[in-house]
């Protein structure tokens, strides 16, 4: 079964009581017993709910995964995958990851015993220098949030399995319609359900796919245990999102690249980071692991000055100030001082995240109103 047709049905069946074409939401806690362990497989919706199981088949189906799990936030998901190690094991990740999971990484799981070592990716021989016999984890990050930097997924699953360490891929920039990291030797992905997968920035969720059943029994244990799950009704509305994924990322893409190549011809800007330019780093990693290059972008202007880009973000008038990415409406930020702010300054600038630099989520609107809008701001 191909892409589409797996987003849009694979997961979901009719109601059997009525028929109804799309899933029911299933607001409720519990479910009645005709006897003690009588039931018809729901006891209660923490540990298993119809419309949230639903979207767990749906997001394995599309990352071509055996399971999947649904939590409350990301974040909430990158905490079960951590749960998983011991105090003690190591961890090796990208040293341009995104703000809020180098937080939990450093601030939560740090004080339990745990080791992060945070290096450049796209340097495979950096990532092997740093594998010791309490190497567990290798997290992954492609393309990084905020620099757009790709990262090579099967060189980094030799890595891991030579180590005996799981590999886990965030996946939430490029999609399961761009690019399938358990198919190139990934343990685990991870997505920010939050952004492309639900869409409509109207949901918070996280969610986590795998093809090994004995991590997929650790997640679902870990998931069940600490209690992070997501509601039905937002289960509901990310079914409903990912029935139009294929669509909205081919035009997230086409937009994507229009906007990039303006950038890249405006006077005022001095680096434009995109994966589908020829000159980016590792462009020829994307071509082999991604069927297009998304419409993340990140950009830094002449001069480098922190009030030049407070000043053009605020100017946009169709791009939006605000934090997240991936829904249909095109977004702004500044990394620096939102998205990535928890990250130290020094930390933050030796992996580009300078004070000029704006990233932008690009929509599915009409491009040319989207570069006018960057026109004028830039102005």
């Amino acid at each position: 079964m191909k892409f589409a047709t797996k987003a849009i049905h694979a997961g979901v069946h009719p109601d059997p009581a009525t028929g109804a074409i799309m899933t029911p939401i299933y607001q409720t806690s519990t479910y009645v017993q005709d006897g003690v362990g009588n039931h018809k497989g729901y006891e209660y919706s923490r540990t298993q709910n119809p419309t949230r199981h639903a979207l767990e088949k749906n997001i394995a189906a599309i990352e071509n995964g055996q399971f999947g799990a649904c939590f409350g936030s990301g974040l909430a998901a990158i905490d079960c995958v951590l749960k998983m190690l011991n105090p003690g094991d190591e961890v090796i990740s990208t040293n341009d990851l995104y703000g809020g999971s180098y937080r939990i990484f450093r601030t939560i799981f740090e004080k339990y015993g745990i080791k992060f070592h945070f290096v450049n990716m796209q340097d495979v021989s950096a990532v092997a220098a740093l594998v010791n016999e309490h190497t567990k984890m290798i997290w992954v990050e492609t393309p990084t949030n905020p620099m757009m930097n790709i990262i090579d997924i099967e060189a980094m699953a030799k890595i891991s399995k030579a180590a005996g360490a799981m590999l886990c891929v965030d996946n939430t920039f490029a999609t399961p319609y761009l690019q399938n990291p358990l198919d190139l030797g990934a343990d685990m992905v991870m997505h920010s359900v939050t952004k492309y997968l639900g869409g409509h920035s109207d949901v918070v969720m996280g969610a986590l796919v795998c093809s090994d059943e004995k991590i997929a029994n650790e997640m679902y244990r870990i998931q069940n245990s600490s209690g992070a799950v997501t509601a039905p009704m937002d289960s509901f509305l990310v079914l409903r999102g990912i029935k139009t994924l294929h669509l909205r990322v081919q035009r997230h893409c086409e937009n994507g690249e229009k906007v990039a190549r303006f950038l890249a011809s405006h006077p005022k800007i001095e680096n434009v980071y995109w994966p589908g330019f020829e000159s980016h780093p590792n462009h020829d990693v994307a071509k082999k692991q991604m069927r297009g290059f998304g419409g993340m972008i990140s950009f830094t202007l002449k001069g480098n000055q922190l009030e030049d880009a407070l000043n053009i973000v605020k100017k946009v008038e169709i791009f939006a100030l605000a934090e997240s990415l991936g829904g249909v409406e095109s977004l702004i930020g500044h990394p620096a001082t939102m998205t990535h702010a928890s990250i130290p300054k020094e930390v933050r600038e030796q992996s580009g995240v300078v004070d000029s630099l704006i990233r932008l989520s690009v929509g599915i609107e009409d491009a040319d109103d989207l570069i006018a809008d960057l026109t004028q701001a830039l102005a």
